[in-house]
């Protein structure tokens, strides 16, 4: 269970940001645009995929089953809001690695754009390429903005079954943070407690 100072931590490192990039409240309602209404819920099954993480390696969903997977898709590498999100959850790693569950980042951008992104933001999870076809897998998770061509800023949390558990779309402009994604690794882990006892 992730302690109410950590939490308080966490939000520090979110008001360090500037102004304009800081997380505010969460949505309620998914839909964000004409072109990207919604994402697909809890209770669907997540779909599969593999991708490119390095020019000749391929990271695939179905690798992680057996744990909870959180997906980040977002728009743009090296864009202000991107990158402070995708910081951040490098900051907090430990506390997703705290219930088991591995971070896969997805955007459109190519891969040489990604390993040059995340080795200067010091990412410590898979940055994968929805690059060829463009923005295959994004579609298949309901999160791409055809108008764009961009993945929109979407996060889904798996279980170890590989049912999608929570899900929130963000506008792009807007840092959705990590607590949502804390909450639902709280809620799925009390779940699964349930569900053996």
């Amino acid at each position: 269970m992730v302690q109410a100072s950590k939490r308080g931590r966490i939000r520090k490192l979110e008001n360090k940001r500037p102004a304009r990039n800081r997380r505010q409240q969460p949505l309620k309602s998914k839909k964000i645009g004409k072109k990207v209404d919604s994402v697909l819920g809890p209770g669907n099954l997540a779909p599969n995929f593999s991708l490119n993480s390095t020019p000749d390696q391929k990271v695939s969903l179905n690798d992680f089953r057996g744990q909870p997977v959180i997906l980040a898709f977002y728009p743009a590498d090296w864009s202000p809001v991107c990158t402070d999100q995708l910081s951040l959850y490098a900051v907090v790693m430990p506390e997703f690695k705290k219930f088991n569950a591995e971070l896969l980042a997805i955007s459109v951008d190519n891969i040489w754009s990604h390993l040059a992104f995340a080795k200067d933001r010091k990412l410590n999870f898979p940055v994968l390429a929805d690059f060829e076809p463009k923005g295959v897998v994004s579609r298949k998770y309901g999160a791409f903005k055809e108008k764009i061509g961009e993945s929109a800023r979407a996060l889904f949390v798996i279980d170890d079954k590989g049912i999608i558990r929570w899900s929130h779309l963000s506008p792009d402009g807007i840092n959705p943070g990590a607590d949502g994604i804390l909450s639902a690794l709280e809620n799925l882990n009390k779940t699964q407690a349930t569900e053996k006892s």
